[in-house]
């Protein structure tokens, strides 16, 4: 992100009416400052954390459990049915990294034999309704993706494929 910044400042100074290198440069070093300055105050902006927190909620087990669970509480013989596939030690560590991060609610109940139930938080129906959205949009541009598919795996390629540049 910083070199993007960069490399636009450096054409936007290089290319400004009086291409002056010093001030280009001074202009350079002032966005570094401000960047690391910010980036130390917001540490959210760091790809790190938000490049977990993507691969969780969008880990396949993820999007089933969450799926599974959308209108009812469910015990673990439950999901693991609804889980199209899913190992119990898988289910298990799905359902804990779940619930760590706020998105699913369990409850112990104390019976012999002990019974557990999950739900989804307040925080888990909102990422919920997110992937309800992402859902409906493959379904709304599934076969536009599969005819690209199919026109870029073809000899011939597609029609409106647009050409190839050469330097």
């Amino acid at each position: 992100m910083l070199e993007a910044h960069t490399e636009q400042l450096a054409k936007e100074s290089f290319c400004s009416p009086c291409g002056n290198a010093r001030n280009a440069a001074s202009k350079v070093s002032v966005l570094v400052e401000e960047t690391v300055s910010r980036e130390k105050q917001n540490p959210i902006d760091e790809p790190e954390p938000i490049r977990e927190i993507l691969m969780r909620v969008g880990d396949k087990w993820t999007v089933v459990i969450l799926t599974a669970l959308r209108e009812k509480r469910m015990r673990f013989k439950d999901l693991h049915r609804a889980g199209q596939g899913i190992s119990q030690r898988v289910l298990t560590a799905s359902l804990r990294s779940l619930e760590q991060d706020g998105l699913l609610l369990r409850t112990a109940y104390p019976t012999v034999p002990p019974r557990v139930e999950y739900e989804l938080s307040d925080r888990g129906h909102s990422l919920r309704e997110v992937l309800d959205l992402v859902g409906a949009w493959m379904s709304t541009h599934r076969p536009a993706i599969e005819a690209s598919r199919r026109c870029f795996d073809s000899e011939r390629g597609c029609p409106g494929k647009p050409a190839l540049i050469k330097w």
